[in-house]
């Protein structure tokens, strides 16, 4: 076992030693994939195993956590929640509950009990850790499903949907797949949203919600807020949102993926102002707060509906709801789980408030740095302001009759090239792209080489298509 291990500490210095200088994909080590498949092996060398892991893996994979990856919105790792990642592994304790692992569930209860502080939220705040924002939407949709069907007489945790009507949901056009996702999963089908939009790009409209509710004159609804959108870092009006469902008596979730990290910064809070007032929040760790995939968070106002939506049926060797040996597999989707608590505890523990804070007013240095160098270029457009972390733009050289064909090929030729990363988006019907800055290790070097790089596939594919 110590020996195995070593193979992967020894790799682990050069290839993180690597991270900010190598391309982020390698498209001649593709071809060593090859070498993973085959007949499954009767038997074979541990040592062998793990060496040609190894060898693929830091030449062949994606190197996401580098400062050059843009693409998804995704973080890296801080050394802090990397290390604390591996100990989870060493440790592999089973977070289920206080009888399964009281070390686990205790580094659990602190986590999210800083994350409360992190966001501003008060101490009553109850939260569950899950694997990613589309399991936090799903855990905040499931507790307003609960929430929806007690309106209505009904305990969906014990009977389900049947006979209900179907559960009105509203949000603006910015919605993400993620929520309709979790509303599929829920059974609520992926098209129960009613989209309120004031323009194609997808902008809340406030006006026509309020219409909508009133149609429904007084049945219970949920309003998605969404916190950050992922064309442009838009966000919807949270506050003015929250006085709808205080006015309407809707439940108020809010979808925070990575937005909700505007917070952290008084530069950008006024973006999040009125999430205390939210009922449900949803978002990712191995986004912004940079700890390794997989971890996602949802934050509920009342605590007891996590417990009541998914708490599990009895069995005698569990222990269940009200149990003092009970723990967080009760509050959220997952019965055995991984302690996913422990790099979001060290990184926050090392580096604290203040750290994050100064990692995200960087990136908001960043975020602005790049859009001024794309309005400077003479062949690029910006397609959006720069709220956050996120700048949309477009290669857009005069004369050329068809831009949307000319940003797919230089999307598409992005991620062959492999020096940098970002892949496209559709924005207000023209096909752009959309950088997010969201990793530590990111410098102002590594958003002048992106910039350069784009400019100088876009010559190449332009001239290729003349």
């Amino acid at each position: 076992m110590s020996d195995l291990l070593g193979q992967v500490h020894a790799a682990a210095g050069p290839y993180l030693e690597s991270l900010s200088a190598r391309p982020v994909q390698d498209p001649d080590a593709l071809s060593l994939l090859a070498e993973l498949g085959g007949p499954l092996p009767a038997s074979g060398d541990p040592a062998e195993v793990v060496e040609r892991l190894l060898r693929i893996g830091t030449a062949a994979g994606t190197a996401s956590a580098g400062p050059r990856f843009f693409h998804f919105v995704t973080g890296g790792v801080t050394p802090a929640a990397l290390a604390a990642d591996w100990a989870a592994a060493l440790l592999d304790q089973n977070a289920f509950s206080k009888i399964s692992s009281p070390f686990a569930h205790e580094v659990e209860t602190v986590a999210l009990d800083w994350l409360r502080q992190l966001f501003g939220l008060p101490a009553s705040w109850g939260g569950a850790l899950v694997a990613s924002a589309t399991f936090a939407n799903f855990t905040s949709l499931g507790c307003a499903t609960h929430w929806w069907g007690f309106q209505h007489g009904v305990d969906t945790a014990e009977d389900g949907l049947t006979d209900l009507p179907r559960m009105p949901v509203l949000s603006s056009g910015y919605v993400h797949a993620s929520a309709r996702k979790a509303l599929q999963m829920l059974g609520h089908g992926r098209n129960s949203v009613t989209v309120c939009a004031r323009d194609a790009v997808g902008r809340a409209d406030l006006a026509g919600m309020r219409r909508h509710l009133e149609s429904l004159r007084g049945a219970p609804a949920v309003l998605i807020a969404n916190a950050g959108e992922v064309n442009a870092g838009d966000f919807d009006p949270v506050a003015e949102l929250a006085d709808l469902a205080s006015e309407y008596g809707c439940w108020l979730h809010v979808d925070g993926a990575f937005g909700l990290f505007a917070a952290l910064s008084p530069r950008t809070e006024h973006l999040v102002r009125g999430i205390d007032r939210a009922d449900s929040i949803a978002a990712d760790a191995h986004k912004w707060l940079n700890v390794p995939y997989e971890s996602g968070f949802a934050l509920v106002r009342d605590q007891s509906r996590l417990g009541a939506a998914f708490g599990m049926p009895g069995a005698a060797y569990l222990p269940g709801p009200g149990d003092p040996a009970s723990g967080y597999a009760l509050y959220g989707p997952e019965s055995s789980r991984r302690a996913r608590s422990l790099p979001i505890w060290a990184t926050l523990a090392a580096y604290g408030r203040d750290g994050h804070r100064e990692m995200v007013e960087r990136h908001l240095d960043l975020a602005r740095r790049l859009a001024a160098l794309v309005d400077a270029a003479p062949e690029l457009e910006r397609l959006a302001d720069v709220p956050l972390n996120i700048v949309c733009f477009r290669v857009a050289p005069p004369g050329d009759a068809d831009l949307d064909d000319l940003n797919r090929r230089v999307g598409a030729a992005l991620l062959r090239d492999g020096r940098v990363y970002a892949g496209t988006t559709v924005y207000d019907g023209k096909v752009a792209l959309r950088p997010a800055i969201v990793n530590w290790r990111t410098t102002e070097a590594d958003i002048d080489l992106f910039v350069a790089v784009v400019r100088e596939l876009a010559a190449t594919v332009g001239a290729a298509r003349s």
